[in-house]
Protein backbone atom coordinates (compact mmCIF):
# COMPACT_ATOMS: atom_id res chain seq x y z
CA UNK A 1 0.00 0.00 0.00
CA UNK A 2 1.10 3.73 -0.74
CA UNK A 3 -0.16 6.82 -0.28
CA UNK A 4 -1.08 9.40 -2.72
CA UNK A 5 -2.09 13.35 -2.69
CA UNK A 6 -5.92 12.42 -4.69
CA UNK A 7 -6.47 14.67 -7.73
CA UNK A 8 -10.25 15.26 -9.47
CA UNK A 9 -8.85 13.23 -12.76
CA UNK A 10 -7.10 10.40 -11.27
CA UNK A 11 -9.03 9.56 -8.53
CA UNK A 12 -12.61 11.21 -8.43
CA UNK A 13 -14.48 8.24 -9.91
CA UNK A 14 -13.19 5.94 -6.90
CA UNK A 15 -13.87 8.26 -3.88
CA UNK A 16 -17.14 8.73 -5.30
CA UNK A 17 -17.58 4.89 -5.50
CA UNK A 18 -16.70 4.40 -1.85
CA UNK A 19 -18.97 7.71 -0.93
CA UNK A 20 -21.78 6.53 -2.88
CA UNK A 21 -21.66 2.65 -1.21
CA UNK A 22 -21.54 4.22 1.96
CA UNK A 23 -24.67 6.60 1.08
CA UNK A 24 -26.64 3.58 -0.18
CA UNK A 25 -25.53 0.96 2.82
CA UNK A 26 -24.77 2.89 5.53
CA UNK A 27 -25.07 5.64 7.86
CA UNK A 28 -21.46 6.63 8.00
CA UNK A 29 -22.92 9.77 5.39
CA UNK A 30 -26.58 10.79 6.41
CA UNK A 31 -27.27 11.49 2.23
CA UNK A 32 -30.41 9.54 1.60
CA UNK A 33 -29.40 9.85 -2.65
CA UNK A 34 -25.64 8.65 -4.44
CA UNK A 35 -23.75 12.01 -5.90
CA UNK A 36 -23.45 12.70 -8.96
CA UNK A 37 -20.15 12.32 -10.74
CA UNK A 38 -20.50 16.80 -11.11
CA UNK A 39 -20.46 17.10 -7.55
CA UNK A 40 -16.92 16.12 -7.43
CA UNK A 41 -15.46 19.07 -9.26
CA UNK A 42 -16.92 21.26 -6.60
CA UNK A 43 -15.91 18.77 -3.95
CA UNK A 44 -12.38 18.88 -5.34
CA UNK A 45 -12.01 22.85 -6.39
CA UNK A 46 -13.40 23.43 -2.21
CA UNK A 47 -10.03 21.20 -1.10
CA UNK A 48 -7.95 23.12 -2.98
CA UNK A 49 -9.00 26.26 -2.47
CA UNK A 50 -8.51 25.82 1.64
CA UNK A 51 -5.35 23.73 0.99
CA UNK A 52 -7.23 20.77 2.49
CA UNK A 53 -5.46 17.20 1.50
CA UNK A 54 -7.15 14.46 0.19
CA UNK A 55 -4.82 11.33 1.46
CA UNK A 56 -5.60 8.16 -0.94
CA UNK A 57 -4.48 4.72 -0.02
CA UNK A 58 -3.52 2.99 -3.17
CA UNK A 59 -2.93 -0.98 -3.67
CA UNK A 60 -2.26 -2.19 -7.39
CA UNK A 61 -3.10 0.99 -8.46
CA UNK A 62 -6.71 0.69 -7.05
CA UNK A 63 -8.42 3.22 -4.58
CA UNK A 64 -8.15 1.54 -1.03
CA UNK A 65 -9.61 4.49 0.51
CA UNK A 66 -8.79 8.41 1.76
CA UNK A 67 -9.31 10.84 4.20
CA UNK A 68 -9.65 14.44 4.12
CA UNK A 69 -10.54 17.21 6.18
CA UNK A 70 -12.17 20.86 5.63
CA UNK A 71 -13.42 24.02 7.61
CA UNK A 72 -15.59 22.77 10.80
CA UNK A 73 -17.07 26.04 10.96
CA UNK A 74 -17.33 29.25 8.29
CA UNK A 75 -16.28 31.91 10.91
CA UNK A 76 -13.11 32.99 11.05
CA UNK A 77 -12.08 32.02 14.98
CA UNK A 78 -12.14 28.34 13.88
CA UNK A 79 -10.07 28.65 11.82
CA UNK A 80 -7.51 26.23 13.66
CA UNK A 81 -10.03 23.76 14.11
CA UNK A 82 -11.28 20.71 11.01
CA UNK A 83 -13.55 18.09 10.48
CA UNK A 84 -12.30 15.00 9.02
CA UNK A 85 -13.51 12.46 6.99
CA UNK A 86 -11.78 8.67 6.89
CA UNK A 87 -13.58 6.32 4.04
CA UNK A 88 -12.09 2.64 3.20
CA UNK A 89 -13.53 1.00 0.39
CA UNK A 90 -16.07 -1.85 1.25
CA UNK A 91 -13.67 -4.90 0.34
CA UNK A 92 -10.58 -3.58 1.80
CA UNK A 93 -12.60 -2.99 5.64
CA UNK A 94 -10.89 -4.32 8.48
CA UNK A 95 -7.27 -4.56 7.17
CA UNK A 96 -5.61 -1.32 8.97
CA UNK A 97 -6.20 0.83 5.88
CA UNK A 98 -8.37 3.53 8.33
CA UNK A 99 -5.38 3.75 10.50
CA UNK A 100 -2.70 4.21 7.91
CA UNK A 101 -5.04 6.90 6.67
CA UNK A 102 -5.61 8.22 10.01
CA UNK A 103 -2.09 8.39 10.49
CA UNK A 104 -1.58 10.35 7.55
CA UNK A 105 -4.21 12.84 8.06
CA UNK A 106 -3.33 13.66 11.65
CA UNK A 107 0.43 13.81 10.46
CA UNK A 108 -0.96 16.22 7.45
CA UNK A 109 -3.16 18.87 10.17
CA UNK A 110 0.01 19.00 12.14
CA UNK A 111 2.35 20.30 9.88
CA UNK A 112 -0.40 22.89 8.50
CA UNK A 113 -0.81 23.96 12.33
CA UNK A 114 -4.41 23.23 13.16
CA UNK A 115 -4.97 22.81 16.91
CA UNK A 116 -8.06 20.06 16.61
CA UNK A 117 -9.83 18.14 14.69
CA UNK A 118 -13.24 17.26 14.88
CA UNK A 119 -15.42 14.05 13.47
CA UNK A 120 -18.78 13.78 13.66
CA UNK A 121 -19.62 10.03 13.79
CA UNK A 122 -22.93 8.28 13.89
CA UNK A 123 -23.63 6.71 17.21
CA UNK A 124 -23.66 2.86 16.41
CA UNK A 125 -20.47 3.05 14.05
CA UNK A 126 -18.24 0.65 16.23
CA UNK A 127 -15.30 0.67 13.86
CA UNK A 128 -15.20 4.04 13.28
CA UNK A 129 -15.52 4.79 17.12
CA UNK A 130 -12.43 2.60 18.10
CA UNK A 131 -10.51 3.68 15.40
CA UNK A 132 -10.90 7.42 16.56
CA UNK A 133 -10.36 6.31 20.45
CA UNK A 134 -6.89 4.63 19.58
CA UNK A 135 -6.29 7.86 18.44
CA UNK A 136 -6.85 9.97 21.59
CA UNK A 137 -10.10 11.21 20.13
CA UNK A 138 -12.64 11.99 22.94
CA UNK A 139 -16.42 12.48 22.94
CA UNK A 140 -17.27 15.74 23.31
CA UNK A 141 -21.28 15.42 22.20
CA UNK A 142 -24.01 13.77 22.04
CA UNK A 143 -26.87 14.85 19.57
CA UNK A 144 -29.57 12.80 19.77
CA UNK A 145 -32.01 11.81 16.91
CA UNK A 146 -30.88 14.55 14.81
CA UNK A 147 -30.49 12.45 11.73
CA UNK A 148 -33.71 10.21 9.98
CA UNK A 149 -32.15 7.15 7.34
CA UNK A 150 -33.62 3.64 6.90
CA UNK A 151 -36.78 4.68 8.84
CA UNK A 152 -35.34 5.06 12.07
CA UNK A 153 -34.03 8.23 14.20
CA UNK A 154 -30.13 8.36 14.04
CA UNK A 155 -27.77 10.04 16.78
CA UNK A 156 -24.76 11.66 16.31
CA UNK A 157 -21.46 12.14 18.07
CA UNK A 158 -18.74 14.63 17.74
CA UNK A 159 -15.13 13.44 18.94
CA UNK A 160 -12.01 15.94 19.03
CA UNK A 161 -8.41 15.73 19.29
CA UNK A 162 -6.45 18.71 20.59
CA UNK A 163 -2.92 18.69 19.55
Amino acid sequence: MRFVACTHDAHAGAILEILNEAIVNSTALYDYKPRPAEAMAGWFKAKDAGRFPVIGALGDQALLGFASYGSFRAWPAYKYTVEHSVYVHRDHRGKGIGIALMRKLLDAAREQDYHVMVGGIDATNAASLKLHAKFGFEQVAHFRQVGWKFERWLDLVFLQRIF
